[in-house]
């Protein structure tokens, strides 16, 4: 599975972005996709992840209800819609890719597939 993200930009505090990433080869369905992000100086985390067939969905404490996780498998994508951005939320953000057959979605371990990364950067 390739992956690549885009939509990422500058932002305004309170604004919203849409990350997108597609993704080639046609066992995308047989894949959990994760979004993660790091920012400088940090260690990367896990920002949302989304099942397979996108019936169950995680997200960080710090993002929930702020940052909607979804999929489209008949176009090989999955996204993520970020709203009420805080300065916090800058960050370089990758999305990622785990078989089903590694285990659980919401479990870090065994996201074997990365995209690029793309930059969203919120002002103050």
């Amino acid at each position: 599975v390739q992956l690549q993200a885009s939509g990422g930009g500058l932002v305004q505090a309170g604004g919203s972005l849409r990350l997108s990433c597609a993704a080639s080869g046609r066992t995308f369905s047989a894949h959990a996709m994760g979004w993660f992000r790091q920012a400088p100086g940090k260690e990367r985390e896990v920002v949302a992840a989304i099942s397979a067939t996108g019936g169950s969905s995680y997200y960080a404490d710090s993002v929930k209800g702020r940052f909607t996780i979804s999929r489209d498998n008949a176009k090989n994508t999955v996204y993520l819609q970020m709203n009420s951005l805080k300065p916090d939320d800058t960050a370089v953000y990758y999305c990622a890719a785990k078989p089903v057959i590694r285990g659980a979605y919401f479990r870090v371990e065994g996201y074997d597939y990365w995209g690029q990364g793309t930059l969203v950067t919120v002002s103050s």
